[in-house]
């Protein structure tokens, strides 16, 4: 079985070096332009993915569309290309080019939380378990038939980063058992259930803005679900002027109610109210300061 492998995300690193050492080894990866970073934007960074690529001989292609690509892609006459955090939709002359299928590997139970936030949107909706669905890709976003699953709990102090990594770690299992199933029946695939749909969009660090008229719970969960992106923060006042302030888990919940964003500093603790019962912050970082303890910022006041 012969493979091109799409993808840019880290999500993507052990499904990746796990078919590099145990097969079947990418004939390509298909991977984002590097990214210019810099105030003048003048260098390059490379997606990590790209540098292992390179150190294992495996050619790599980066074209600013996808669609570029799709007529070489089709003369490497590749059985399946597998899709894992691509970053692009991908057209019809590229979905048809490998002789088999284009699979793509999804970081939710899917039909729920199609779209780029599914891990952020799972912990922050207080799901008690999420996993990686692997499905054929069609036009429409994350819809194919459902080829399989894996599942595992989310924790109950678990950030957005934790369970990335451990969703990553759960690709390589994934894809195996999905390259089991298509070696024999390649249209081999469950539909997806229309009345499950959920959608989780792509998240801007605006999103991050915490709204403390919500419950403690719920504002405890869009914490850990936002760390480390897109982050999540309030504005206060600070020495009368109304700054940005950071937050970071771990977050715990005080049965002390307070008006609704006021924050108050007590016994060592710094509080602050919500919907109902207030938050206990660990963590937080003043605009144009660093990251340091809550007790060290209320200090600071």
């Amino acid at each position: 079985m012969t493979l091109a492998f799409i993808a840019t995300g880290d999500i993507a690193i052990p499904t990746f070096r796990h078919l590099i050492e145990h097969g079947p080894k990418p004939c390509v990866l298909i991977t984002q332009p590097d990214k210019p970073v810099g105030r003048s934007q003048s260098s390059a960074v490379p997606p990590e993915i790209k540098t292992i690529a390179l150190a294992h001989g495996i050619p790599v292609w980066q074209p600013e569309k996808i669609k570029e690509i799709a007529t070489d892609l089709e003369a490497l006459h590749v059985d399946i290309a597998v899709v894992m955090a691509y970053g692009q939709i991908i057209g019809k002359a590229v979905r048809k080019a490998p002789k088999k299928a284009m699979i793509n590997l999804h970081a939710s139970i899917l039909p729920k939380y199609r779209g780029a936030s599914c891990i952020q949107s799972a912990i922050r909706d207080g799901e008690s378990e999420t996993g990686i669905s692997i499905m054929h890709v069609i036009r429409e976003l994350d819809a194919g038939d459902i080829i399989c699953k894996k599942v595992i709990p989310i924790g109950s102090h678990e950030t957005g980063g934790e369970l990335h990594d451990r969703l990553a770690d759960l690709g390589p299992s994934a894809l195996a058992e999905a390259l089991e199933i298509l070696a024999t029946n390649p249209k081999a695939g469950t539909p997806q259930n229309p009345d499950q749909v959920t959608y989780a969009p792509k998240l801007l660090r605006e999103h991050g803005r915490l709204d403390f008229s919500q419950s403690a719970e719920t504002l405890q969960r869009t914490i850990r679900a936002y760390d480390p992106w897109p982050g999540t923060f309030t504005e206060v006042s600070i020495k009368g002027k109304t700054k940005r302030l950071k937050v970071f888990p771990p977050i715990s919940i005080i049965d002390q109610p307070l008006p609704a964003g006021e924050l108050l500093y007590q016994n060592g603790q710094l509080l602050i109210g919500c919907g109902n019962q207030s938050l206990i912050l660990s963590e937080v970082q003043p605009e144009g300061s660093k990251r340091m303890p809550a007790a060290a910022f209320a200090n600071s006041l």
